[in-house]
């Protein structure tokens, strides 16, 4: 009879443990098919209220969004792009100034490629044949995406950094390719921002310029029959204040983030606090994955339905 109920009990076991292994898989269960990642390079949080931006704030009233996201010190590109792709402070993955050409740090972890991990090799290795791109104007993006598992990346030459051929590139990208990670990083507003001044006329110009780039990546997006089946992410690396950036004023390190799509609650502004390296563990949490140990980002999960 005690072996019986020995059996008993381990048959017990045995199941709620398959139980418990199907509900945690159950809770990783991908949300949408396809993220459209989209940067602004030195957008800061202090101009969305005034800029003339309707394709973002329709995204905004469409989904979730928080004008607090800080940037990772010092509020410059280099730094804060690895942050972001990375999933880590500067002190893990290694690049603490504005240039992404080189780390200063040696990086904690490297697990593949010669790179401390970013979002775009995690999504890789969990789908090998998935297309993940990256089209970018400034070149240092180059260094922080991990080129190796990106199936296809680009930079728009020089010489065309002010016109929209950067956005003519992504409309062509998707639609031909459907990505199923898909990074477009403009360099404006940064460079309007050094040239013109922070919180400028022709600041808040280059903005809504760039918000109808924006409107038509949505739209090529529907042209290409993923739209049901997205999220977009709009945010940026840093923001500024007068000509520059770089220093600890919340006009430099108060960054926006909105997401808006497929599985996203239309829930407006969100209170909880949120950082630089918490963008990548919010995109792979979106295809039910996970960063690896040495990241210290946290996913948003409160955005998700």
């Amino acid at each position: 009879m005690r072996k019986l109920n020995i059996w008993a009990i381990l048959l017990v076991a045995i199941v709620a443990f398959a139980s418990c292994t199907q509900a945690q898989k159950a809770e990783k269960k991908q949300i949408a098919e396809h993220v459209i990642y989209i940067g602004l390079d030195g957008w800061g949080s202090y101009s969305v209220d005034k800029a003339d931006m309707p394709n973002v704030k329709a995204l905004m009233a469409e989904g979730c969004w928080t004008l607090q996201k800080r940037a990772v010190l010092p509020s410059s590109s280099g730094v804060n792009w690895a942050s972001m792709f990375m999933g880590a402070c500067p002190e893990l993955h290694g690049y603490t100034t504005w240039d992404s050409s080189k780390h200063e740090i040696p990086e904690r972890v490297i697990l593949k490629n010669n790179i401390f991990p970013t979002m775009f090799q995690i999504l890789r290795d969990a789908q090998p044949e998935a297309e993940i791109g990256c089209i970018y104007e400034w070149d240092g993006i180059k260094y922080v995406v991990d080129t190796l598992s990106t199936s296809y990346q680009e930079m728009v030459h020089p010489s065309k950094i002010y016109t929209d051929e950067m956005k003519n590139m992504s409309v062509k990208y998707i639609k031909e390719k459907k990505p199923v990670l898909g990074a477009f990083i403009f360099d404006n507003p940064d460079h309007v921002g050094h040239d013109k001044g922070h919180n400028t006329p022709e600041y808040y110009a280059n903005l809504t310029e760039l918000d109808g780039y924006i409107g038509e990546i949505i739209q090529a997006t529907k042209d290409a029959g993923i739209y049901e089946k997205c999220i977009f992410i709009v945010t940026a690396d840093h923001g500024g204040i007068n000509y520059g950036h770089g220093g600890k004023t919340l006009e430099e390190v108060e960054t926006p983030f909105i997401i808006a799509g497929k599985g996203v609650k239309k829930g407006g502004e969100f209170q909880e606090s949120m950082m630089q390296f918490d963008c990548a563990p919010t995109v792979l949490h979106i295809f039910g994955l996970e960063g690896p140990q040495v990241w210290t980002g946290r996913p948003m999960t409160q955005v998700f339905e």
